[in-house]
């Protein structure tokens, strides 16, 4: 190369570790990231590429063989007592192939390889000495960390002592044990919703809540926080020596260390792909986020003959998935109208593929969050969108703005039917069209959402078929809905096959409104779209008055006072059930056949007769529905928050305040196996 591009090249490389550096402060201190984990990974990517296309040109403090971000913070420094590695990354299976050749070669043996899910946390290491636990420090740079020890002690899945349970493994007399601290995604939503509601900045992802929860300067702001942890792997341990990584786990385990259950130990690389393909098809099962899976070298004498680069092992790798967090252009900011008369702003984006999809729309909740973020129309921004997610604007990239962005207005006036939109009430941050009998928009969302899994669960009804219905004026609103008839659909093109007959479709529609007249009654009071009412205090109500009628009829102090109602809750009802054009609509639901009344279901065993029942936190076997559904069936009532009345608390994984409130009350609290057996066989059959 010549001097001058030499001196471009060296130029780019200085320029692209500014910037990482910039990332890794932005990221790992500030718990802020102004790009996407895809974008930092290409920045990287790119100036590996060039170091080892210009080895001459390798900056000793390139940040490539740095393990993470080393900046001096609030907490103590302190140092590791051996390196905390990071991990090399592949991204498609040619890379894998390569990363199995190499460690293949290296080790001249056959291979098991050890597979775990890579949990996106922030990473830990707890020193353990005589099995108690001394200290926990970040990962920091990699040889020094930050001392968060008394927040990490607030941690319940870390145990401060350890116990062996295996007589044949003892606690070694000293060990550290590495692995993540995450925010369980269904407590994440739910700390989200609070921060939000008391005026708050919510975390843009749950990695960034586990981050900010545990670097809090007060470890009792951390107790309040349900982080958990998962550990995956050993730094150094004095007494013990083991074969494999999977008889680590094992060990770990046994001495009361939380390690994954999804760890699996295969023999072939296709084995490898297949645990790779699963995860990827069920990453959005589990009770935290991952980015990927990690594999390693089972057999730790491989492990230690292959060793390591100045930053991670040789015989492990994390093969990342397609990102679910992608930059791009904010063309403009619209409003639509949703089925209460709230106007949300939405992003209208320049296309982009994230997280198997193209998306062009984004939600941005309301405009004082719109205007708390700072986004402007023209912006970079930052998406998030997690499986069947709503894709969301967490933020725009400040440092791409070029002075030609503009902010967005609220629109006065309602964008389908013109109404003047304005505050329902004093106090409230939503912007609502008032015309919420006539509203198209309202009126298409209200009919959409009685056919969703949320309300009646109606197959066929969907926003074409709600579209097509009112156009064609076979229905004026949601009243109508259970009266149709085949010679009505008979007259709209999408119920017809091209000869005009009645298609299947409409057959199974027709038949799909029977079945739902036999719904539930507080899936029928989801259904009618009252504000504020949904599932859970749906079914308080049903539970409490067992009919329309007795909801209807109930003064205002009688619904405030059901357990998970409340005043606002019960204010929104009488308000609704005012509505002269309302109760037509019940009434003709009534007159179609739908079941307006509690129809407890006596098929199952009435083991939970007579008792209260909360459940909290992320269940493996039940959605917040069905547990629901569980209890009612089983004679108990279902509610929503914990109070003396209460019998008994189930709490999965990730359960918060409600979990700490029945402590403090000395109820009961459940596991998820202990709840099957109260369902099964009643309290006597409890231990």
């Amino acid at each position: 190369m010549s001097k001058e591009e030499i001196s471009k090249v060296r130029h780019r490389m200085q320029e692209l570790a500014e910037s990482i550096r910039e990332h890794q402060y932005r990221y790992y201190v500030e718990d802020k990231p102004a790009i996407s984990d895809s974008e930092f990974d290409s920045l990287v990517r790119a100036l590996q590429k060039l170091e080892q296309e210009n080895p001459e040109l390798i900056d000793p403090k390139s940040p490539t063989f740095d393990v993470g971000g080393g900046f001096a913070t609030h907490f103590a420094q302190v140092d590791h007592l051996e390196k905390m590695m990071s991990l090399d990354n592949v991204f498609d299976d040619q890379e894998l192939e390569e990363w199995f050749d190499r460690v293949e070669g290296k080790a001249g043996t056959a291979l098991s390889w050890l597979c775990e899910v890579k949990v996106d946390g922030l990473a830990i290491n707890l020193l353990y000495e005589k099995g108690r636990l001394i200290r926990g420090l970040t990962r920091g740079n990699g040889v020094t960390g930050e001392d968060v020890t008394l927040n990490v002690k607030t941690i319940k899945s870390v145990p401060a002592q350890l116990t062996s349970t295996d007589s044949a493994v003892k606690v070694p007399e000293l060990i550290e044990v590495r692995g993540e601290v995450y925010f369980p995604l269904l407590a994440f939503d739910e700390l989200n919703e609070t921060m939000a509601e008391s005026g708050k900045a919510p975390f843009a992802n749950p990695r960034n809540a586990a981050a900010g929860s545990l670097r809090q300067k007060d470890p009792r702001t951390t107790a309040s926080r349900p982080l958990s942890m998962i550990v995956h792997g050993i730094g150094r341990i004095d007494g013990v020596d083991f074969k494999s990584q999977g008889d680590a786990y094992q060990a770990m385990a046994s001495w009361g260390l939380p390690t994954s259950p999804h760890v699996k130990v295969v023999l072939t690389r296709s084995d490898v792909k297949k645990y790779i393909k699963y995860f990827l098809d069920h990453r959005h099962d589990l009770e935290h986020e991952i980015d990927g899976v990690v594999i390693k070298v089972n057999e730790r004498k491989v492990q230690e003959s292959i060793g390591f680069t100045s930053r991670a092992p040789r015989w492990a790798i994390a093969y990342k998935y397609p990102p679910e967090e992608v930059t791009t252009k904010l063309l403009d900011i619209r409003v639509s109208v949703g089925r209460t008369g709230r106007v949300t702003p939405f992003a209208y984006l320049e296309p982009v593929h994230v997280a198997g999809s193209t998306v062009t729309h984004a939600t941005l909740h309301n405009q004082m969050e719109v205007a708390r973020k700072g986004i402007l129309i023209g912006d970079t921004v930052i998406i998030r969108k997690a499986g069947d997610v709503i894709p969301e604007v967490l933020g725009s990239v400040i440092e791409r703005r070029t002075g030609n962005e503009k902010a967005f207005v609220m629109p006065t006036a309602c964008p389908e039917c013109g109404s003047e939109l304005a505050a329902a009430s004093e106090g409230d941050v939503d912007i609502r069209c008032p015309n919420t009998r006539t509203c198209p928009a309202q009126l298409r969302e209200r009919i959409f959402y009685i056919g969703s899994r949320s309300a009646l669960d109606i197959d066929v009804l969907g926003y074409e078929s709600a579209n097509a219905l009112l156009a064609s004026g076979a229905i004026s609103d949601e009243g109508d809905l259970f009266d149709l008839t085949k010679k009505e659909l008979a007259k709209i093109d999408f119920f017809c096959k091209k000869d005009g007959t009645l298609s299947a479709t409409a057959e199974k529609f027709l038949l799909a409104l029977e079945g739902a007249k036999e719904r539930p009654l507080w899936r029928v009071l989801v259904a009618l779209s009252i504000r504020h009412v949904g599932p859970t205090a749906a079914t308080a109500l049903a539970d409490h008055f067992g009919s329309m009628e007795s909801i209807r009829s109930a003064t205002i102090e009688e619904l405030a006072e059901v357990d998970g109602v409340g005043s606002i809750i019960a204010e929104s009802i009488i308000e609704w059930f005012g509505v002269g054009w309302h109760r037509k609509i019940v009434e003709k639901w009534t007159r179609a056949g739908v079941r307006m009344n509690l129809v407890r279901e006596r098929s199952g065993k009435q083991t939970l007769a007579g008792l209260t029942i909360v459940a909290t936190g992320s269940l493996v076997n039940f959605t917040r529905d069905s547990v629901t559904e569980a209890i009612t069936s089983h004679g108990g009532k279902a509610s929503s928050s914990v109070s003396k009345k209460t019998d008994f608390v189930v709490a999965g994984d990730g359960a918060g305040s409600k979990l700490e409130k029945a402590q403090e009350l000395g109820i009961r609290v459940l596991s998820e196996a202990e709840f099957a057996t109260l369902l099964e066989s009643g309290p006597g059959a409890l231990k």
